[in-house]
């Protein structure tokens, strides 16, 4: 299984993909990866999407890089997800219907 994520911290925003999700959320928080993340502060796994084939995962994040509709896409689908959750968050409830 290939991932393609987003992570965020206070300043930036990354996009990149791998084949192993948390080891690589890891080593970006650890520090010792060379590179720009490694600079700024925690960053936090905002988005994540799986896929079969490394190509499709690799294609995907080359889509969400460049400067177009599938990152400005993305974008609105990320906002739409934080404000259901800040929306659930403030009602108090989990969106849960008991039978």
């Amino acid at each position: 299984m290939y991932y393609v994520y987003v992570i965020a911290n206070q300043k930036q925003v990354y996009v990149g993909y791998t084949n192993d999700l948390r080891r690589r959320f890891s080593e970006h928080n650890s520090k010792e990866n060379e590179g720009w993340t490694k600079r700024d502060d925690a960053w936090k796994l905002v988005y994540y999407e799986a896929y079969n084939a490394k190509q499709d995962a690799q294609e995907r994040e080359r889509k969400l890089k460049q400067r177009g509709r599938a990152k400005t896409l993305l974008k609105a689908r990320i906002s739409r997800s934080l404000n259901e959750v800040r929306k659930v968050l403030d009602d108090g409830t989990l969106g849960i219907s008991g039978g």
